[in-house]
């Protein structure tokens, strides 16, 4: 029974150890999104953590502050348990092959594990599984100081992108504020290199923040500002030229339109949140017609030159916005997005409804004073599924 158990425990701890490293392997080598069951329940846990700090209705610049941590505190708590994990592995084999030294196990395992050789092992094979305890150790450090500045490169570049558009979109961002101030200082024809930078910049989204998912819930150094909202507002700027402006199709905004629901989806894969791949054009989206309708009383009052038929406009609007609507929404409420229009403004259940117009162009609202602002409306059936996506006839790509 004793050579049994050694040998139970023996393998436990191998296999512990390779899961340790598997999970490694699948965070930060492997250059795609696969899920690792550490990881998660590291992270579920961390934030679990921090949601106890928050207290009862929290207001959002409470909020803001305590979750700004979530992203290196998950780090920090997912090495020190990869590493925990790797010293109880090698405690275990080491028991296994000297029980002798059964009181000194775990001392000599963390002598082993932190490389500091204070406890020297009982024999051959246990000074053998000492090194490979040390190897192991080092690899994950040296796994993690090669990922920081990997993510921190990309956060770095993610970020710069935001903190330009808000030049042009305000703070919080909005898709009418960008159309309008480009409007008013007559750059309207800038917008084509904007869709052009947002376009790549989503190609990039899709692949760091799939690769390296904890990105997502990194926050803007700014309390305002946040990479989702942005991603919004510059997909409803796109949505509004494509459906509402007199003149010819712009393919840009349409490709930038067509980039960004492929990566917001591609996060949204990452994270376990559903949503319909082949939205139908007409399905229901988060917005209702009058606050479209109220944008684009704004646009006219500028001068901008719009379609007159606002009944197809509406239609081709919501075709464009179907296709990353849900996504959108609900990776708002999952990385607690500061307040926006049309995107985390619509994240919250139990709020007031909009006012049927948005906050006056060139003066948007701030969010503590306007968070949870959203539409009301009842939960509706999920749409069938089509051949094709959201998409409007001649302007679909």
């Amino acid at each position: 029974m004793l050579l049994l158990a050694r040998v139970l425990v023996a393998a436990a701890g191998v296999v512990l150890v390779g899961v340790v490293l598997g999970s490694a392997v699948r965070t930060i080598v492997l250059p795609r999104a696969v899920q690792s069951r550490i990881a998660r329940t590291v992270f579920v846990l961390v934030r679990a953590a921090l949601g106890l700090r928050l207290g009862r209705a929290p207001s959002f610049a409470r909020r803001d502050h305590v979750f700004a941590s979530l992203g290196p505190l998950y780090l920090l708590a997912l090495v020190t348990t990869w590493l925990g994990l790797v010293w109880a592995g090698f405690a275990g084999v080491v028991w296994a092959i000297d029980q002798e030294a059964a009181g000194r196990v775990f001392v000599g395992s963390l002598s082993s594990l932190t490389t500091l050789g204070f406890e020297r092992p009982p024999g051959t094979l246990a000074e053998l599984a000492a090194g490979m305890e040390a190897i192991v150790g080092l690899a994950l450090l040296a796994l993690l100081i090669s990922y920081l500045p990997t993510v921190y490169a990309s956060f770095s570049r993610r970020e710069a992108a935001v903190g330009k558009l808000s030049l042009r979109a305000g703070v919080p961002p909005s898709g009418t504020q960008l159309l309008a101030w480009t409007w008013r200082f007559d750059r309207f024809e800038d917008l084509t290199q904007v869709w052009r930078s947002w376009e790549e910049w989503f190609t990039e989204l899709s692949e760091t923040h799939t690769s390296f998912p904890v990105l997502s819930y990194f926050r803007s150094p700014f309390p305002g500002q946040s990479w989702l909202t942005a991603a919004g507002a510059v997909l409803d700027g796109a949505s509004l030229r494509c459906a509402a402006f007199d003149g010819p199709r712009d393919i840009d905004a349409e490709l930038c339109i067509r980039a960004g629901y492929v990566a917001l989806r591609a996060v949204a894969s990452t994270q376990g949140i559903p949503y319909d791949p082949h939205p139908l054009p007409d399905a229901p989206i988060t917005l209702v017609r009058e606050e479209v309708d109220d944008v684009l009383d704004l646009f006219a009052e500028v001068g901008m030159p719009l379609r007159q038929d606002r009944d197809q406009v509406w239609r081709d609007f919501s075709g464009w916005r179907v296709n990353y609507d849900q996504v959108l929404v609900s990776l708002a409420t999952s990385i607690m997005a500061p307040f926006a229009p049309w995107s985390s403004d619509r994240s919250v259940r139990r709020f007031r409804k909009p006012p049927l117009r948005p906050p006056r162009l060139g003066r948007p609202a701030g969010p503590d004073d306007l968070w949870g602002w959203g539409v009301d409306e009842p939960e509706r059936e999920p749409p069938g599924e089509t051949d094709r996506g959201g998409e409007r006839p001649g302007h679909g790509v």
